[in-house]
């Protein structure tokens, strides 16, 4: 979880991108690296396996203002999507404060998507961490490609929501990206559903990547607060 830098006066917060191989996680952070003021990030750290690579960056945002007189740094980490590299997403998890999940819109990717997310719901489940409590993000990247599942499928298979079992916290919560739209619903068996917020991209033009990384910030910040 967070950690506080007395000295620098930083709170240092841990976003990890998640996701199957190949998806856009990579991509993702690339172009935040490459849009971010170069005075206010570190050095972007590449580790490379024989199909992919793990990137990891810190940067101080200048507009997000400061908690109890604290700024805050976040540090961006991808994970490899190989299942067989899980010691080393496992590795990455620890301490996570915010996860944003790249899910590969291409139909015939559907099934590896939904591996990595069961995956990452075990190994969140392996270090005691609520995936239902954390600041959560879901991004359907790859829109610009032929054969796409709709939004509406992709929703459906990797973030079709959580039973809200709370008393208090079964109401109403209006999706602030999309009109229309909930984050908490009732469903008409009487349940209560919860999701988490989800963004289409486009990431190798940067379409909905900062939309992604703002709502999970913001989602960091809140439960800081």
């Amino acid at each position: 979880m967070s950690m506080i830098n007395y000295a620098s006066r930083e709170i240092n917060c841990k976003i990890v991108y998640y996701g199957p191989g190949l998806g856009g996680k990579t991509t993702n952070l690339e172009h935040v690296y490459g849009k971010v003021k170069p005075e206010t990030r570190g050095k972007l750290i590449s580790l490379a396996t024989e199909t992919e690579r793990t990137l990891f960056f810190d940067f101080l945002p200048v507009d997000l203002g400061t908690i109890r007189g604290f700024k805050t740094r976040f540090h961006l980490y991808t994970v490899p999507g190989q299942v067989y590299y899980n010691a080393s997403r496992k590795l990455i998890l620890k301490n996570v404060d915010g996860i944003v999940f790249v899910g590969d819109s291409q139909r015939e990717r559907l099934e590896a998507n939904q591996e990595s997310m069961q995956n990452l719901y075990d190994n969140m489940a392996e270090y005691g961490y609520d995936i239902t409590k954390m600041p959560f993000v879901v991004q359907y990247n790859k829109r610009d490609l032929p054969n796409i599942a709709t939004v509406e499928e992709m929703q459906a298979a990797l973030n079709p929501g959580w039973e809200v079992t709370e008393p208090g916290k079964q109401r109403v919560v209006p999706d602030p990206y999309h009109a229309g739209q909930n984050l908490v619903d009732q469903q008409p068996d009487g349940q209560w559903i919860e999701r988490a917020p989800h963004f289409e991209a486009i990431a190798i033009r940067g379409d909905g990547v900062f939309e992604t990384l703002k709502a999970v910030s913001k989602l960091v910040l809140k439960a800081l607060a």
